[in-house]
């Protein structure tokens, strides 16, 4: 099966990141100009939590707060947890069942080094079970 670091080789390594200090609105501003669901919150350079749409949702819209008033560090996920680059895809998708996360930053060496969301995943075993399929195909047509 294939591991973390495979999976970001194909995908990429960029990782969107913000400061814990920029508003709440800068944070949906920049997932919006990049497509994305999530951004790695950054103080002084290190990790120190993750914004979601999901922090959004739960935090400022239900609680009748204001995005550009509020900041990131408000209200960001701050127990993040996080992944090296050589565990397995499967144990990955573990992780994100159980804890019931969506993004997994990659950490090697205490350094940042890529981001994994639950569509990478299944995107990953789903190349992957299409490729022995293929090859079962093949063996058995001789």
């Amino acid at each position: 099966m294939h591991t973390v670091n495979q999976l970001l080789q194909s995908k990429g390594f960029d990782v969107v990141t913000i400061d814990l200090n920029a508003s709440v609105f800068e944070a949906l501003k920049l997932m919006a100009e990049k497509g994305i669901g999530s951004l790695v919150v950054l103080e002084n350079g290190d990790v120190a939590g993750l914004f979601s749409e999901r922090d959004y949702a739960r935090n400022i819209i239900l609680k009748g707060r204001t995005s550009k008033e509020t900041r990131v560090e408000e209200i960001m996920t701050r127990h993040v947890i996080v992944v090296k680059p050589q565990q397995s895809v499967e144990e990955c998708m573990a992780i994100m069942t159980d804890k019931r996360v969506r993004h997994l930053p990659v950490m090697q060496d205490e350094k940042l080094v890529g981001i994994i969301s639950i569509g990478d995943l299944v995107k990953a075993i789903i190349e992957e079970q299409q490729f022995v399929i293929e090859q079962l195909v093949s063996y058995i047509n001789g």
